[in-house]
C-alpha cells in the first residue's frame, strides 16, 4: 500500500502436480477383454498401459509443475472512483496462459453502495506431448515395434508414421473474454451483500487432447477407443449472490452461484464459511473456519459415457465426467494465525466427494456389471503463507 491509497498486489504460485486421471473409457468386466485387461497408448505415442477388468481406466502419467504470477495495481482516480488493472501469466510443461484484466468501481450513498464493471482477456496455448489428436479418430494400439520393452521411446518408423496420422498438429490455442458487472450494498453495521453477473466468451481449441470415448458393441464389449470432440466456442453466463454477517465476534459468509451456457450445462453452487476468532489463546491472533460447499450440475448436450459400434458418429462427443451430470460436496476446517510482521499462516484440511450420476443412458450388456459412474473421494491438505 502506497501513500495515496494505491495498492500493488503480487502473487506467485508454484504447484507440483502428480496423479492419475480418468481417460474417459468405460470399465470392462471379467471375461470381456483378452487377458482381462484393456490396453491404451499413452498420449505421447511412446508406450502403453493396461487396466485390469472392473477398474476405471486411469492414466497415471500425469506429472506437471505450474508457475503462476499475478500482479494487480489499484488506485483512486477521482472522488468515489477506483480503478484496477492486472496481468496474469501461468506456465506448465505443455500449457501457457497469458491474461490482462481491468475494473472500475463507483461508490455512492456515503460509500454504502458500489457499482463495478470489469473485464478480462486470456489467451491460452496448448502444446501437449504427442500432439493434438484428430477428433473422433481411433487410438492406435498394438505392437509399436519396440525392440526394447524397457524403452518406451524405442518405437518403429511404421508405428510413428501411423501414430502421426491420428494427429492434426502440435499446438493450438483458445481465447477467453469475460465481462463482470457487480453491485455491493452495506445493509447495516453487521451485514453486507454483493451481487454479480458475468458473461464469458470462449473460442478456439476446447477439446481435451487426453480424453477418449469407448465404442462398444450391442453386448457392451469395447471395440475401439476414439478421441473426443467438442465445439470450438462456448458462452457461459452466471449470477452470484453473497452475504457476510458479522456477529459479536464471528463472521458468517454465505454465497450462491447459478451458471448456464450454450452447451446446455447448468449448475448450482452453495458455499458457506464461518470464521471464529480464537483471540490470542495460542500466543498470537488466530481463528478457526469451518467450510461447507455443495455443487450440482447437469450434463452437456454432447456428453456420452460411451458410443455404440456401427452407429453414425456425432459431430461432438465427450465422456469426460467433468461435463457430465454430477453433484459434489466439500466439508473441512481451516486454522489461521498471524506470525511475525503481520504475515499470515494457515492450515486447511478438507474432505471432497464427487458423485457422477446416470443421465438416462441405457447401458448395453456387460456394462451393467461395472460402475459407469464411480464416486471420487479426496482429502485436501493445504498450507498457506501470506506476506
Amino acid at each position: 500500500t502506497f501513500a495515496n491509497d494505491e495498492i500493488l498486489s503480487l502473487k506467485l504460485t508454484v504447484d507440483a502436480l502428480t496423479g492419475a486421471s480418468a481417460n474417459g473409457a468405460v470399465a470392462q468386466p471379467v471375461g470381456a477383454q483378452p487377458n482381462d485387461v484393456q490396453t491404451f497408448t499413452r498420449p505421447s505415442g511412446n508406450g502403453q498401459y493396461e487396466i485390469a477388468a472392473g477398474d476405471t481406466p486411469l492414466d497415471d502419467t500425469f506429472h506437471d509443475t505450474r508457475v503462476q504470477l499475478n500482479a494487480q495495481w489499484t488506485q483512486p482516480i477521482a472522488p468515489n472512483y477506483t480503478a484496477s488493472g492486472g496481468v496474469h501469466i501461468s506456465k506448465e510443461y505443455d500449457y501457457l496462459s497469458l491474461g490482462i484484466n481491468g475494473n472500475l468501481a463507483f461508490d455512492f450513498d456515503r460509500k454504502n453502495s458500489t457499482f463495478s464493471a470489469g473485464f478480462s482477456y486470456f489467451i491460452d496455448t496448448f502444446n501437449p506431448e504427442g500432439g493434438l489428436p484428430k477428433a473422433l479418430s481411433s487410438m492406435l494400439i498394438g505392437d509399436n515395434g519396440s525392440s526394447n520393452s524397457d524403452d518406451d521411446d524405442d518405437t518403429s518408423p511404421i508405428w510413428d508414421e501411423n501414430f502421426a496420422k491420428t494427429r492434426m498438429g502440435s499446438e493450438d490455442d483458445k481465447t477467453t473474454t469475460d465481462i463482470l458487472l457487480g453491485f455491493t450494498q452495506v445493509i447495516n453495521r453487521r451485514m453486507i451483500t454483493q451481487f454479480n453477473y458475468s458473461y464469458s466468451m470462449v473460442d478456439g481449441y476446447l477439446t481435451d487432447p487426453f480424453k477418449v470415448i469407448s465404442v462398444v458393441n450391442s453386448g457392451g464389449v469395447t471395440q475401439d477407443y476414439i478421441y473426443e470432440s467438442r465445439p470450438d466456442s462456448r458462452i457461459k453466463q452466471s449470477i452470484f449472490a453473497q452475504s457476510l454477517y458479522h456477529f459479536d465476534s464471528a463472521v458468517l459468509d454465505v454465497s450462491y452461484r447459478y451458471m448456464w451456457d450454450d452447451w446446455e450445462i447448468t449448475s448450482h453452487t452453495i458455499d458457506t464459511r464461518f470464521r471464529i476468532p480464537l483471540g490470542d489463546a495460542f500466543g498470537t491472533e488466530s481463528y478457526l473456519q469451518p467450510h461447507f460447499r455443495f455443487y450440482q450440475q447437469n450434463a452437456a448436450e454432447f456428453y456420452q459415457p460411451f458410443l455404440i459400434d456401427g452407429a453414425t458418429l456425432p459431430t461432438y462427443a465427450s465422456a469426460d465426467y467433468r461435463i457430465g451430470e454430477m453433484s459434489t460436496f466439500t466439508v473441512g476446517l481451516k486454522y489461521g494465525l498471524l506470525v511475525n510482521n503481520g504475515h499470515a499462516l494457515s492450515f486447511r484440511l478438507e474432505y471432497y466427494r464427487q458423485a457422477p450420476t446416470d443421465g438416462g443412458f441405457d447401458a448395453p450388456g456387460v456394462l451393467n456389471e461395472v460402475d459407469l459412474y464411480p464416486t471420487i473421494d479426496a482429502i485436501i491438505a493445504q498450507v498457506t503463507y501470506s506476506f
